[in-house]
């Protein structure tokens, strides 16, 4: 389930601070002191597969999570920042990154997007 209220979001960010012992959320992803990323990947296409269609993989939900954003007009470069995708041009390095009201914002839509579907 989506956390769609700032107060929801906050509150899952506090849990997942409390419950670990270092900077990271999910320490068991890294490697050597970096986060890898196909661990977690795979770990979510493990619990994932038991629960949906055949061939449906993390990679899918990064697919359709684009989409859905595109189909709202969302700015190419908050959907980046939204996706986990880096942005091409140097431009997009300055400066600071998307606030979290403004992600949450976008979030939102394509929730509303999902019910009206």
């Amino acid at each position: 389930m989506p956390l769609s209220s700032k107060s929801a979001i906050e509150w899952a960010v506090k849990q997942a601070m409390a419950s670990s012992d270092t900077p990271y959320f999910f320490p068991r992803y890294l490697w050597k002191g970096f986060c890898n990323a196909n661990s977690a990947s795979a770990s979510i296409n493990k619990w994932l597969k038991p629960r949906v269609s055949e061939g449906c993989l993390i990679h899918s939900f990064r697919h359709s999570m684009r989409d859905r954003l595109r189909a709202e007009e969302c700015p190419p470069e908050i959907i980046d920042a939204i996706g986990g995708w880096i942005s091409a041009g140097v431009g997009n390095s300055y400066g600071d990154q998307h606030p979290l009201e403004v992600k949450h914002k976008w979030m939102n839509k394509i929730i509303l997007f999902m019910n009206q579907s």
